[in-house]
């Protein structure tokens, strides 16, 4: 009797063994082909995404940038990485002794990882240690070469000067620049008054009765005239 339960027993576990492999077989099956195959564009997908926050970079162990943005999206599995900031970007570039070197604010930005190249697009407003404006729609910053540059409309703001045109060469300080094709530039005048010419009545030398000069050098010459019947 025992050995016949231990059979039923044995039998009965195999059976559900199978039952149950069977089942995980069907089930994985099942789930294989409920599966959709999911690709995406590195190009258009970021990896990354982060709100509203301010992130400080370092160049060889110095913090050198000090970026505040609303949305930093980050695509480091595009052909050419970059970064994309589309809600706007501020960003301050610092000295070696941390004082402020620069201010940049953009509408619109994005951050070449690989180029080290800043493209920034819509509002673009730059301000330098010295306190010139620079405003445009558009203006590239090559870190690797320390070049500031671009082909559109540019308005530079000094102190008692304004200038304007297209195209635009500086360095990463903005205080060594250029603009190619100038137009309407606006220049300080300074009003100096005219001095006036000497009175020769009120400044003129007076002639001492006592001088010794050779006659036809610096003494007077004197005109008599000759009356009629002097002879």
């Amino acid at each position: 009797m025992k050995k016949q339960r231990f059979i039923y027993s044995s039998r009965l576990t195999t059976a559900l063994t199978a039952v149950v492999t069977a089942f995980f077989f069907f089930s994985c099956k099942d789930n294989s082909e409920n599966l959709v195959s999911f690709s995406y564009d590195p190009e258009s997908v970021p990896t990354l995404i982060t709100d509203s926050g301010t992130q400080l970079i370092s160049d060889s162990g110095i913090t050198r940038y000090k970026m505040i943005y609303d949305v930093w999206m980050v695509f480091d599995k595009a052909k050419d990485p970059y970064w994309y900031f589309p809600e706007g970007l501020y960003l301050e570039r610092f000295t070696p002794d941390f004082e402020i070197e620069a201010i940049v604010k953009s509408d619109t930005a994005w951050y070449f990882t690989e180029k080290n190249l800043w493209k920034l697009k819509e509002n673009v407003h730059v301000e330098n240690m010295e306190g010139e404006q620079f405003d445009s729609d558009e203006l590239y910053w090559d870190r690797k070469n320390g070049r500031v540059y671009s082909e559109s409309y540019i308005e530079i703001q000094q102190k008692e000067s304004q200038m304007k045109g297209y195209g635009f060469e500086s360095n990463e300080q903005m205080t060594d620049y250029r603009i190619f094709k100038p137009r309407d530039a606006r220049f300080p005048f300074v009003d100096q008054p005219v001095s006036e010419a000497p009175d020769s009545l009120s400044t003129a030398t007076p002639v001492s009765s006592d001088t010794t000069d050779v006659p036809g050098e610096n003494s007077p010459i004197l005109l008599i005239e000759k009356e009629e019947g002097d002879k």
